[in-house]
């Protein structure tokens, strides 16, 4: 069987999401994974002690509204609570607390001109909400790194400020990652299995996949936005306004370096450290998270980049200087890669999570508008206010399904 109603495309969080909709209307339906698993930029790796380890997503964003705590509580995953640590230091280390709450004030301020801004001034890349010569511009911008995967000067200031956030944050017990990818259990997935070309000139929509040519009435795109521009998949007719808005909203890079951690009952779970405080290439350390003993370094932007290029042992050489530069040079001989990320080098992601280009905010309704009711887009670069989450990606997929629905006769 080579002809259905709907072929999405990608198995990661927009598209399990799409499947998951398009279900419930009966239509006949097949997904290409051109990965050899589920989740796409989830993904949960298990240590040598069957730890889960997130090398994607970690973080449930807008918790208190977020469809992914639903599906977990429905599936039997356990959902933790405890709030991020992610603006403090732990025990002031190098960080007295009258400078954190400097920090905290000089961070409010900028985000009050950029709130100030809004719709109301003309879009500008998010640099110039800093305030000249403040001592923490590098700490702010840095913070950016880890949220937007870029530095502020390569940001769309109006993009950013759209972005909706109830300031709720949980995590999944056993892995934001293992959680998107039991939603795919049962369903008609091909993995290892790229669309090539999309050619929609015809009545039906033909795919041409290594496998073969698969035929629908529909298609649902999730394909990351660099891979898009990258022309994978090439798309007949070629769509120059799709591949534009793609160019116009590029992945930033945020990537993770797990360290097993010897003596870590000596730390508080879920405590934190900034590695440095005068600059915008530092990295950001989560100690023992959820308990574990591991530390989950956290890096973004040119600094994960350069990382990149040296592979796992750079990250570790990088974040231990750091570690020890704060905890004493002992604390070398206690911490030991386990594993990081490179979505960079990834050939089915090419970074992490998607920022609009200063100027291009309104990037998003264009990627994410259908073509003759017959070509749908996801993922979350579609989504205008919950973009760079996976909750964005599964409410981009729903409403990709939803339109792809009602375009068949419901």
């Amino acid at each position: 069987m080579n002809e259905f109603d709907v072929i999405v495309i990608g198995a990661g969080a927009a598209g399990l999401a799409a499947v998951r909709r398009l279900a419930t209307a009966r239509l006949s339906i097949r997904v290409l994974e051109a990965r050899n698993r589920l989740g796409g930029r989830a993904w949960t790796l298990r240590d040598s002690a069957g730890l889960p380890i997130e090398l994607g997503c970690g973080w449930l964003h807008s918790a208190d509204e977020n469809e992914w705590c639903i599906i977990a509580s429905t599936l039997g995953f356990a959902l933790d609570r405890t709030r991020p640590a992610w603006r403090s230091q732990w025990n002031d280390i190098g960080f007295p607390a009258s400078d954190q709450d400097d920090y905290r004030a000089a961070a409010a301020r900028f985000y009050d001109r950029l709130d100030a801004a809004g719709e109301a001034e003309p879009d500008q890349p998010g640099d110039r909400f800093l305030e000249p010569g403040c001592r923490w511009n590098g700490l702010i911008n840095a913070t950016s790194t880890y949220i937007n995967g870029v530095e502020l000067d390569q940001l769309s200031a109006r993009d950013f400020w759209r972005y909706r956030d109830t300031g709720v944050n949980w995590r999944v017990v056993e892995g934001y990652g293992t959680l998107i990818a039991a939603c795919g259990a049962g369903l008609d997935i091909a993995l290892d299995c790229p669309a090539e070309t999309i050619d929609h000139s015809g009545r039906l929509i033909r795919i041409e996949t290594p496998r073969g040519e698969l035929r629908a009435r529909a298609v649902i795109v999730t394909a990351p936005t660099d891979v898009l521009a990258a022309g994978m998949p090439r798309f007949v007719p070629a769509l120059p306004a799709k591949i534009a808005a793609a160019e116009a909203l590029p992945l930033g890079l945020a990537d993770k370096l797990y360290l097993r951690l010897d003596g870590a009952e000596a730390f508080p779970k879920d405590s934190h450290l900034y590695g440095a405080l005068d600059r915008v290439r530092t990295g950001s350390y989560h100690l023992r998270p959820l308990g574990r003993p591991l530390v989950e370094g956290y890096f973004g932007g040119a600094l994960a980049r350069d990382l990149e290029q040296g592979g796992e042992a750079a990250f570790a050489s990088f974040a231990i200087d750091q570690l020890a530069s704060l905890l004493g040079s002992d604390i070398r001989a206690r911490l030991h890669p386990v594993a990081a990320s490179a979505w960079a080098r990834d050939p089915h992601a090419r970074g992490s999570y998607s920022h609009a280009k200063p100027g291009q905010a309104d990037a998003r309704q264009v990627l994410a508008a259908p073509v003759d009711q017959r070509l749908f887009f996801a993922g979350e670069a579609c989504s205008s206010a919950d973009f760079s989450t996976a909750h964005g990606a599964y409410r981009s997929g729903v409403g990709a399904a939803e339109q792809a629905i009602a375009a068949l006769g419901g």
